[in-house]
């Protein structure tokens, strides 16, 4: 007699809900390993996606050039390019003039410092020294009051600066910053401008802030010039075509010979992403092996309790047998009880996973997102884990011998 596919699911879940405490146990190593890697998986796409839309602040046709690459990936890179030349700000002066596929250029310096008004003092504020098209270019940067300042007054050395939104609230709270006159290094600004707020990226405030023209930013620091030059181009192709041309000027400004190396660094959205998911996929792949390792227990532990349970119910097997089950119809009674057993655990897994990553997304500053896919994931590497570790038990049970299964219950 043929058993249906209906009865031999009903069979597998009726054997599982009998021994409750035992599908528990089993599902603790699956429940463990799904919700690890869904909790891993959702932090590191999370990041991956912020670091895309947030962090990194060029636009598809925006590069800023350097002395040094924004990431170093060793000590001995690190020591190798601070021996390289400064950049002055007559490179800016000269890109500006000769590179004709520019549209935009500019310059930028930056350190920290205390910023006081009228006895009150905000410590470590980034004091950005720029030229006026900085904030244009890259991420745009838009005004809550007041005026951005002019090319005239970057170049001058003007004392005039535009505040970001902690400045204000720490220093103006409840009156009007503009006009108002703020004290940096024992130099008094005029404040022209209020930046529009920015809140945080993985908790660091974009706007502890204070925008001052380049040439007074020098004054101040009193230091080497090692500018920054960003750059705007109108559209991805003549970005690769101002970027030669940007390589021409500073190779020539900086005397390297043809068969010198370039001894300035570009930089660039595709760059950037692609050298933060390189330093990411190590650690990417070393936590998978970690969670895989709980999977690996849990689909152990599935078989030797489905080994069990074949033990158990030998008698049975003899009966079905007896009444015209065939091997195909034990195997997969079986095979179904361990499926459906791992794919429970891995739904659980998964609402566990979703509430991780919903815990790390509100109680942290690590930015991490669930995405539908994560679900598929879970729910076939669960599934898939049952398949493989119920195997050899759904085997064993469907090779019994009839007779002696029948003879085990006498």
């Amino acid at each position: 007699m043929r058993i249906s596919g209906s009865e031999t699911i009903g069979l597998a879940l009726d054997s599982l809900r009998r021994n409750k405490l035992r599908t528990f146990l089993t599902l603790l190593g699956i429940i463990i390993a799904v919700s690890t890697i869904i909790g891993i998986i959702g932090t590191i796409q999370g990041l991956n996606n912020y670091v895309e839309e947030k962090i990194i602040p060029y636009g598809a046709s925006d590069f800023t050039v350097q002395r040094m690459p924004e990431f170093i990936g060793s000590w001995k890179d690190y020591l190798k390019f601070s021996k390289r030349k400064r950049f002055p700000l007559r490179y800016y002066f000269r890109i500006k003039e000769l590179c004709s596929s520019c549209e935009k250029v500019a310059a930028q310096d930056g350190a920290s410092a205390d910023v006081t008004y009228r006895g009150k003092t905000l410590e470590d504020v980034i004091i950005v020294g720029e030229t006026s098209l900085s904030r244009e270019i890259g991420g745009v940067r838009d005004l809550y009051d007041g005026r951005p300042m002019t090319e005239e007054e970057a170049i001058s050395g003007a004392k005039v600066a535009t505040i970001g939104w902690d400045v204000k609230e720490a220093l103006f709270s409840g009156v009007d910053p503009i006009g108002k006159r703020i004290r940096i290094r024992g130099t008094s600004f005029r404040i022209i401008g209020v930046e529009a707020k920015k809140g945080k990226i993985m908790g660091i405030s974009q706007d502890n802030f204070v925008y001052i023209p380049i040439k007074s930013f020098y004054s101040i620091f009193n230091r080497k010039k090692d500018i920054t030059i960003k750059v705007h181009t109108s559209s991805p192709e003549k970005m690769a075509q101002a970027m030669e041309e940007v390589r021409s000027i500073l190779r020539s400004l900086r005397h390297l010979s043809p068969r010198k190396e370039d001894d300035f660094a570009f930089n660039t959205s595709e760059s950037l992403i692609k050298v933060y998911k390189g330093l990411t996929s190590t650690l990417y792949v070393a936590l998978i092996i970690i969670s895989s390792i709980s999977l690996l227990v849990g689909g152990i532990v599935v078989m030797n309790i489905m080994l069990v349970s074949v033990t158990e119910r030998i008698p049975e097997i003899g009966i079905r047998r007896a009444v015209g089950a065939r091997r195909a119809d034990i195997m997969g009674q079986f095979l179904i009880e361990a499926v459906f057993l791992t794919s429970l655990g891995g739904i659980i897994g998964i609402l566990l996973g979703w509430g991780l990553v919903f815990l790390i997304n509100k109680f942290s500053p690590l930015p991490a997102r669930m995405e539908l896919w994560f679900v598929i994931l879970g729910l076939g590497i669960a599934g898939l884990t049952g398949l493989i570790f119920g195997i050899y038990p759904a085997s064993k049970a469907a090779s019994l011998n009839p007779v002696e299964a029948l003879r085990s219950e006498m």
